[in-house]
């Protein structure tokens, strides 16, 4: 584990939501920078302006905030290294791109996209794999500036070694040895000046000093490139950790659009922006993208931010894929919901009810919490546990008042009784009830659940609900008492 404070940054594209793999990364990022007392940036990689998807970038700082992520230097915030946003960087990349041209590390290459494609046509034909031919990667310097200078349209490609090999060290994976015949002389420069990710990042993280390059494992493929290139210009390499990849609930591949659609239908998603508005907690989702490729080392699998930060470890990480667990996400949530502060839950709470058209009083949510807390999964499921608190009357389905192996009269017989009993109680307090209703049942009969049951559904309108006494006591004795009688007219109709 490294001691120094580190520099890392969180480098993503604005071109969709903000995906659970991109959440995690930043995360592993933040939380080495908090543990060594280092700073966590924040970097927008808008160059691609074809894939730009405009709302995208506050969508992911939004995201970044919600999950409680919060970077030193950004876009939003500035910083001694920036500018942040890879489009108010474009001078940057050209002088670079001269740079390696200049040194014989870089050419501008003329071939038209017509006569790329006829090449990678005839290279299949061939079944040999697809390359670039290296076409103008001879032409004289003074040729080749003529021809820039004339206005002729190029590109800039990378001069890849074609000799040898290249070997890189990856912190989780040790060292990656590919043969140099093997890599393509890559487009740094597009013909419209644009630099690609390749060159703009590596640029970019040199510049602001960044040690550590947290990213997913598709890019190992590019990683010689990148590191041929940093040699390029003679800088010290960033330590590298290409993290694992997630894969599907299966464990058979990537998520696909098809399986994210299906899985949103059973109230689950891969994207944060969704994660949100389904209700999960932002502890709930980083302790879960958090353990997917981090071995924390402790028996104490729910872990707060802080205590994250404290036990992370880079040496922990873990390369080898991880299948998307949903259940585990419920568990992650549902206990972070538990360990809340009654009025902390309660403020979360509120939104999913005032949204539902209920008007919220807070001193009686304040009630409400220690009741449903203990069967929450996800914050909205506080709609059909609390909801009816929250009503003037409840709609009751008559045949649900009807106790098991009874009839409606002898169900209705049970709600006068009720009804008459609480209606003498000098307090209406779940102590005060409990005992007389107990006795109730005694003196019927019958079973707690019956008993019970039927009063559950005339005052809650519902089969499930929190804890009955509890609950009475909450919405007072006039609404208990007007509920009864509703719910004995319901059954007389059906006597």
């Amino acid at each position: 584990m490294t001691e120094a404070p580190v520099r890392v940054r969180f480098a993503p594209s604005p071109t969709g939501h903000m995906h659970l793999g991109s959440a995690r990364t930043a995360l592993y990022n933040y939380l080495l920078a908090r543990k060594t007392g280092g700073q966590f940036i924040l970097r927008i990689e808008d160059t691609d302006q074809k894939r730009y998807v405009p709302g995208a970038e506050q969508e992911l700082i939004d995201g970044l905030r919600w999950l409680g992520i919060d970077f030193d230097e950004g876009p939003d915030k500035g910083g001694p290294l920036g500018p942040y946003r890879q489009t108010d960087r474009f001078e940057i990349y050209q002088a670079h791109a001269k740079q390696l041209v200049d040194t014989g590390k870089a050419f501008a290459c003329f071939c038209t996209p017509e006569r790329l494609e006829r090449v990678r046509n005839e290279q299949q034909s061939r079944k040999i794999s697809t390359h670039y031919d290296g076409t103008c990667r001879n032409l004289a310097p003074d040729e080749a500036a003529r021809r820039i200078s004339s206005g002729e349209k190029h590109v800039i490609r990378f001069r890849m070694p074609s000799e040898g090999s290249t070997t890189a060290q990856d912190l989780l994976r040790g060292e990656i040895t590919v043969e140099n015949k093997l890599l393509d002389d890559s487009v740094l420069i597009k013909s419209d000046g644009w630099p690609v990710y390749h060159l703009a990042a590596m640029v970019d993280d040199h510049l602001m000093k960044i040690t550590h390059v947290f990213r997913g494992s598709e890019w190992l493929g590019t990683f010689p490139l990148h590191v041929n290139i940093i040699r390029a210009f003679g800088w010290e390499e960033p330590i590298w950790m290409h993290l694992s990849v997630f894969l599907k609930p299966s464990g058979k591949g990537k998520m696909s659009k098809r399986e994210s659609a299906e899985a949103i239908k059973d109230g689950y998603s891969i994207f944060v922006k969704d994660l949100q508005e389904l209700g999960f907690t932002p502890e709930g989702v980083l302790n879960w993208a958090a353990l997917m490729g981090w071995g924390a080392g402790e028996v104490e699998d729910v872990l707060t931010l802080d205590q994250m930060i404290e036990k992370f470890d880079i040496n922990r990480l873990n390369p080898s894929p991880a299948a998307i667990n949903f259940s585990k996400l419920d568990y992650f949530n549902g206990e972070h919901i538990r360990r809340m502060a009654i009025d902390d839950l309660a403020a979360r709470i509120k939104p999913y009810l005032t949204k539902a058209g209920l008007p919220v009083d807070d001193d009686m949510l304040l009630k409400i919490i220690p009741l449903i807390r203990e069967r929450l999964v996800t914050l909205d499921d506080c709609l059909p546990f609390a909801a009816w608190f929250f009503r003037d009357n409840v709609e009751v389905n008559p045949v649900e008042l009807i106790a098991k192996k009874l009839t409606a009269a002898e169900s209705a017989e049970i709600v006068r009784k009720s009804y008459a009993l609480l209606k003498d109680l000098p307090e209406f307090t779940h102590a005060v009830i409990e005992t007389p209703m107990r006795m109730l049942v005694d003196e019927l009969g019958l079973s707690p659940n019956q008993v019970f049951g039927v009063l559950r559904v005339a005052i809650t309108g519902q089969m499930v609900s929190p804890p009955l006494f509890e609950s009475m006591e909450i919405i007072g004795k006039q609404k208990v008492l007007e509920r009864l009688r509703n719910a004995i007219e319901l059954l007389e109709k059906l006597a």
